[in-house]
């Protein structure tokens, strides 16, 4: 398994966690969920491993930018729903190991418990 890296590639948190991971020699594969879309199906996976409110960002321009029933959502599958409308929503970055953890946010010292150096050619 390869570390995937989520998120919108113009974002400033998701250029400090390639700088990061360019600066330790980590290996990784970016997709633009903006760009390349996400499914259901992930956004439910991520959901269920971290809870779905952990995922939305809720400072960010495009919350403020919802209307209140938007912003009342109460399960995890409106709240897929959302992001599936919505992608700026998600918090960024994601980050599947290759070690199969799930991490969001950027946070040098989670990233560096599990986040390692490319071992050879990367």
């Amino acid at each position: 398994m390869e570390t995937v890296i989520y998120g919108i590639k113009n974002c400033d948190t998701m250029k400090k966690t390639f700088a990061w991971m360019a600066e330790h020699g980590a290996a990784y594969r970016f997709h633009d969920y903006r760009k390349d879309g996400l499914t259901s199906g992930k956004l439910h996976d991520w959901s269920k491993a971290l809870g779905w409110k952990t995922l939305i960002n809720t400072r960010g321009t495009t919350w403020r930018k919802l209307s209140p029933e938007e912003q009342a959502i109460d399960t995890q599958s409106a709240a897929v729903q959302l992001m599936l409308a919505n992608p700026s929503l998600i918090k960024r970055p994601v980050i599947e190991t290759a070690s199969g953890h799930l991490l969001v946010g950027f946070d040098p010292a989670l990233l560096s418990s599990f986040i390692k150096p490319a071992q050879g050619e990367a």
